[in-house]
């Protein structure tokens, strides 16, 4: 069983900076993409960012110069620095990661966290 727990959710005005942080634990044997996703009201989820295991970064035009995506392997934790906040990036953010466990080494699955809100006011 693995589980994806999010953090760094909350309240801001247009213009500033939120870090989400998300930490991955379990029966985890490796861990390959990780990414956050994003759902507004009354829209489907859509990807945010995206990471490799080695680091290569893929982001949605929407927020491409605004977020960075990291990771730091050791904590099996992926990281969403958000600055320049707009309202329209307001929504659940949703941590994303493929695991294999040690049950299934070759086979990885994906894993959804919880969810954190992030608003941002005008």
């Amino acid at each position: 069983q693995v589980q994806l727990v999010e953090s760094g959710g909350g309240l801001v005005q247009a213009g500033g900076s939120l870090r989400l942080s998300c930490a991955a634990s379990g029966s985890i044997f490796s861990i390959n993409d990780m990414g956050w996703y994003r759902q507004a009201p009354g829209k489907q989820r859509e990807l945010g960012a995206v990471i490799t295991t080695g680091g290569r970064t893929n982001y949605a035009d929407s927020v491409k110069g605004r977020f960075t995506i990291s990771r730091d392997n050791a904590k099996n934790t992926v990281y969403l620095q958000m600055n320049s906040l707009k309202p329209e990036d307001t929504a659940v953010y949703y941590c994303n990661a493929h695991v294999s466990t040690g049950r299934t080494p070759l086979i990885a699955y994906e894993y959804w966290g919880q969810g954190t809100q992030v608003t941002v006011s005008s």
